[in-house]
């Protein structure tokens, strides 16, 4: 059951609404593009640390896990997990907080991942449920989703991220495994594995039942303490981090060249000025470029 779509339509004979949406999501172009997207590390030298499409696939792989043990909407859950990211700027956050800082309307990925479903790709966006359209935009900490199977993907991406950019930052040298905070590893395990695990059956624990989704106050706490150690120490300024400022100038004079010449973008943005103006349409071009379509 859904409270709908924005535009009605026929249902399909083999699919749910939420497997519709979920397939949909996979095929549209702006998903295929997040394997080009920095996670965390700006053109990092080696093959195998995330990207935004390698991140939105962890997230649904944990989600899923926690619907399923708490008999929670599968599809639901997966829709919302690959549709969440969609609006992530080429260069990750670093492009994110640049384009906030010099539009007059603000950027935020997760409002940006909305519009693009419902505007950006397609004729008439890709004409998402309800639940899937609330679970996307309200996937950042600060969302209160309106689903259960929203609230799994919320609490999911958190235990992804800290997780696997853990992982990187050991890959780069940044961190070893002895700098992580003793009292969060005796409390969540050893192993990357062990981390996640601990973390996942501790949110089927403790929704089980429930009208929420949440973490035990022992290893929430552990979580948002790693969360810390993560800002201090690979986030902000770190050698993940080298390739910052020129992501931002990279950002910066493509907003500006843009901005004098709206008459250089592509005709399917240049279509949309009359109706959103040119800073909007500007801004969506920008965001929906791959690092390397960006440089």
């Amino acid at each position: 059951k859904t409270r709908g779509r924005r535009f009605p339509q026929e249902k399909c004979d083999i699919r749910t609404e939420f497997q519709r949406d979920r397939d949909r999501i996979i095929h549209c172009k702006s998903f295929r593009r997040l394997k080009h997207k920095t996670q965390v590390f700006i053109t990092p030298e080696g093959d195998h640390y995330r990207t935004r499409l390698t991140h939105t696939l962890e997230v649904a792989q944990i989600a899923r896990t926690i619907a399923r043990a708490l008999r929670l909407n599968e599809d639901l859950t997966e829709a919302i997990a690959l549709g969440h990211d969609l609006g992530h700027t080429p260069f990750g956050h670093t492009g994110e907080q640049l384009l906030d800082s010099i539009t007059k309307m603000g950027f935020k990925h997760n409002v940006h991942s909305l519009r693009i479903v419902d505007v950006l790709e397609g004729q008439n966006g890709l004409n998402l449920t309800w639940e899937v359209r609330d679970g996307i935009l309200n996937h950042t900490k600060s969302g209160k989703p309106g689903t259960l199977e929203g609230q799994i993907v919320n609490i999911s991406d958190r235990i992804a991220y800290i997780n696997h950019d853990i992982d990187d930052a050991l890959r780069a040298k940044i961190i070893s495994p002895d700098d992580l905070p003793k009292e969060c590893i005796q409390v969540l395990g050893e192993t990357h594995g062990d981390r996640i695990n601990t973390m996942i059956i501790d949110v089927i624990n403790n929704s089980y039942n429930k009208a929420f989704i949440e973490m035990s106050n022992e290893v929430r706490e552990s979580t948002e303490k790693l969360r810390n150690f993560m800002f201090e120490r690979v986030y902000i300024d770190s050698s993940a981090k080298k390739e910052e400022s020129k992501a931002k100038y990279v950002i910066q004079e493509l907003f500006q060249y843009f901005t004098k010449h709206p008459e250089k973008l592509p005709p399917e943005y240049r279509c949309n000025i009359e109706r959103y103006g040119d800073e909007q349409v500007v801004c969506d071009y920008i965001a929906g470029m791959t690092d390397r379509y960006a440089l």
